[in-house]
């Protein structure tokens, strides 16, 4: 599989692949990529996903008509930006060799009728981290893969159905 140009352009601007404090840039050892089948077969609003070997299921709560069964949408996109963000950040320090003990993540989604849905993140870097290394993170955290992709760098393409009119 060849790798598109905006990958690559995305593989190589990835916090991962440039070390600011020597100036220089390693070629990316992979893309990322992933893929994930979501089906609604009920009434209900339930969905099961499947990612790759993982198994997850979205609904939404009593309130909007779904049967609170899981998670809804939302708090699955919170959560692949709090986990990317964490991972990220993990293995920025692990690489450097920062004494970067835990990270958490805290989000939140608002929404109201008369305003933009928006999406807060606090950051708590737990560690004994100088003030550089604390500030290098949280700049790191402004380009994880999730959070360029939930701020709008990344397009969302409509794919073309291959004829499953049909289950």
């Amino acid at each position: 599989m060849t790798a598109t140009p905006a990958a690559t352009a995305a593989a190589t601007d990835s916090p991962d692949t440039t070390d600011t404090d020597t100036g220089t840039t390693t070629e990316p050892e992979f893309v990322r990529s992933a893929a994930v089948l979501a089906t609604s077969t009920g009434e209900d609003y339930r969905v099961d996903i499947r990612a790759g070997r993982h198994h997850l299921t979205a609904d939404e709560p009593a309130s909007a008509g779904g049967g609170d069964t899981a998670t809804t949408p939302v708090g699955l996109l919170l959560s692949a930006l709090g986990s990317c963000t964490a991972i990220t950040l993990r293995m920025y320090a692990q690489r450097k060799e920062w004494p970067l003990e835990t990270v958490r993540v805290h989000l939140g989604y608002e929404k109201g009728p008369d305003r933009a849905a928006r999406i807060t993140r606090r950051i708590d870097l737990v560690g004994d981290l100088d003030e550089a290394q604390r500030a290098r993170l949280l700049d790191i955290a402004e380009r994880t893969p999730v959070t360029l992709a939930v701020t709008g760098a990344t397009p969302v393409v409509a794919a073309r159905s291959k004829g499953a009119d049909r289950a």
